[in-house]
């Protein structure tokens, strides 16, 4: 079952409770037995750790794109290698 948060906005009182997801949110505070209860919605930490995670999700190793392929082959190709051989 989940955690979530509440705040109220009358008393500034916070608390956890553990709730299914289909029970209806908690509306009256506990402490001052006012309707002003909310919940807290608190951002989700992510880590990113390593090289980076596009590096390994291409088919190309490194993430290496098409373009930059097919510029090292035209660069080889201009630099002399023309096929034919005069002796």
């Amino acid at each position: 079952m989940p955690v979530y948060t509440y705040r109220c906005e009358s008393c500034g009182v916070q608390f956890d409770r553990h709730q299914s997801f289909h029970d209806e949110p908690l509306k009256r505070c506990p402490e001052c037995n006012k309707n002003s209860l909310r919940k807290v919605y608190t951002p989700a930490g992510i880590v990113f750790k390593g090289s980076g995670w596009y590096a390994t999700d291409h088919r190309s190793p490194s993430g290496a794109s098409r373009a930059s392929k097919a510029e090292s082959k035209e660069s080889s190709s201009a630099s002399g290698e023309t096929g034919s051989k005069s002796e």
